[in-house]
């Protein structure tokens, strides 16, 4: 009777014991450190494919523009407004001005841009003219937004690069720049030839740039002067006729 009791107590533990398993010592520990160093793979992992997933998207956009450039059905970028005068302190008004008149005078599309066709035309006019691989390269070494022709401050960052010294003495652009009359050897910050020549030019070249406005304003002062007296001398002579 004894032996048949302790029987069943016996079985009935053993099928406590697999229902309800224990765990052994140090086990919960162990568990949970797993389950800590899996989630920390997890995260890891999941950075690591976020970052490679937002590199590729990256790199697929600028393959997928280059290729539109190449066909050329890439849409031109909105360019940004920009202020020469200011952007470009190495050189003076009147410098610039005359960047502008040139730009100007060769852009004979008259839409804001030198396309390739335009360059060969004013390195011809030059005494320069280069080879259509030449001129694609000098288009290529300012062209910033990649859209194959020259725009107003990338035709000024040809002559900004010469002054700094940044061209190639027999380069495409550094013969644009010596050809084309306008002095940017030694004006300047980026033209000087020591610091403290540099020093000296870049305190000065606010009182210039005022000197050069109020020039301006003067002659514009003058010619409505002139405009005025035109205008009472022809008011004088049609009334002297009508009497």
């Amino acid at each position: 009777m004894a032996s048949s009791e302790l029987a069943q107590k016996l079985q009935r533990r053993l099928l406590l014991e697999k229902s309800d398993p224990q765990p052994a010592p140090g086990g919960e520990e162990e568990a949970a450190a797993g389950r800590g160093a899996g989630q920390e793979e997890d995260e890891e992992e999941e950075s690591r494919s976020s970052m490679l997933a937002s590199a590729d998207s990256e790199l697929g956009a600028k393959l997928s523009r280059r290729q539109d450039i190449n066909e050329g059905t890439a849409r031109p970028r909105q360019a940004k407004v920009f202020n020469p005068y200011t952007e470009f302190k190495e050189f003076s008004r009147r410098q610039i001005k005359d960047m502008e008149r040139m730009f100007r005078l060769y852009d004979s599309g008259k839409d804001g841009y030198i396309d390739l066709m335009e360059l060969k035309l004013m390195m011809e006019k030059l005494g320069a003219p280069q080879t259509h691989l030449g001129l694609k390269n000098m288009i290529k070494e300012v062209d910033e937004d990649f859209d194959g022709k020259l725009s107003f401050r990338e035709f000024l960052l040809i002559f900004h690069k010469a002054a700094a010294g940044e061209l190639e003495e027999d380069s495409g652009l550094m013969t644009l720049a010596k050809l084309s009359e306008i002095d940017v050897s030694t004006e300047g910050v980026k033209g000087a030839k020591n610091f403290f020549e540099a020093k000296v030019q870049a305190l000065s070249s606010a009182s210039k740039f005022e000197e050069e406005i109020k020039a301006e304003q003067d002659e514009r002062k003058r010619e409505e002067e002139e405009k005025k007296h035109r205008r009472a001398a022809f008011k004088e002579l049609k009334s002297a006729f009508s009497q």
